[in-house]
């Protein structure tokens, strides 16, 4: 790969934005940029409707092939399936003067070498966002981090300027550090859907319905939010062994068991990992919480 020369677009309002991909991510995105008073200006899908559904509420915007969308733009965003970033940007033929700028949180900057080759800059822009329906994320786009990675000063610039307009925080991320950062955001999405699943499938062993369930464990989980936004993770963290209450600890695990293993497993686990946040709280101390790993230890399957 080669190094990209400096990149100077001049004014934000003047930059020319396209798409290659137009699915609930890229139509998002785009819509968002716009109603920011930036110019969006082409677009391209292999998805016919896809890319009407996003040109048609865009004015000057147009659909055309990806290699006229990189042909127009100064930036160019690849919003397409992570699994096709790389073969969609090599298949094209970039120019110094512009970049190169894909969305995936987990894929690597680098896969975009061909455009580096050619002389553009290339960067990675990730929103921080669920985008199920991109009409809802528009409205809930604004205030949420937007992750930034960006080997070229003046690449950077240009992606803080775009998250400054979108109205939401810049987090800048070092190359090679996508994979963690990926990880890290499924600990605090999909990950609480796993410890929901759990705490329903207790519920329900006394009849007790999802929505019922929720209904009650909702507000809980609302609460332990305010709490860690307050005061952080450690001192935000309520429940028993943050109080030193090892006897629910051992009613917790007595009547779990009956559920198998996987369950029990399942609990000790995320268990143990709060022993170490309520002694770095200083909920407990260093004897207690050697009792509190001893019994979980002991528990079958741990």
């Amino acid at each position: 790969m080669t190094a990209s020369q400096e990149l100077v677009l001049g004014h934000a309002d003047d930059w020319r934005i396209g798409f290659i991909g137009a699915g609930r991510l890229g139509q998002a995105l785009a819509w968002s940029l716009s109603k920011a008073g930036l110019k969006v200006v082409a677009v391209h899908s292999l998805i016919q409707a896809h890319a009407d559904a996003m040109t048609e509420p865009l004015q000057g915007c147009v659909a055309m092939s990806a290699q006229s969308v990189v042909d127009t733009c100064d930036v160019v965003f690849l919003t397409t399936p992570d699994s096709v970033i790389s073969a969609t940007c090599d298949r094209l033929v970039w120019r110094q003067g512009q970049a190169a700028v894909h969305c995936s949180g987990v894929t690597e900057v680098d896969v975009l070498a061909k455009a580096l080759a050619c002389g553009a800059c290339i960067g990675g822009f990730h929103p921080m966002q669920t985008f199920g329906d991109p009409h809802a994320a528009v409205s809930s786009l604004p205030g949420c981090t937007i992750t930034l990675e960006a080997q070229n000063p003046g690449l950077m610039q240009v992606l803080l300027e775009l998250t400054q307009r979108l109205g939401c925080v810049a987090n800048q991320l070092p190359a090679g550090m996508r994979g963690r950062y990926h990880a890290a955001a499924g600990y605090t999405s999909q990950f609480i859907n796993a410890v929901f699943d759990q705490a329903v499938c207790l519920w329900q062993t006394w009849g007790a319905s999802e929505e019922q369930a929720l209904r009650a464990l909702l507000p809980l989980a609302q609460g332990t939010l305010s709490s860690i936004e307050r005061v952080g993770v450690a001192r935000g963290m309520p429940g028993p062994v943050s109080r030193a209450d090892l006897s629910s600890i051992e009613k917790h695990l007595r009547a779990i068991s009956p559920m198998g293993q996987e369950m029990l497993h399942f609990y000790t686990t995320l268990c143990m990992r709060t022993v170490a946040l309520a002694e770095q709280a200083g909920g407990i101390d260093e004897t207690q919480a050697t009792q509190f790993r001893a019994l979980l230890q002991q528990a079958p399957g741990h």
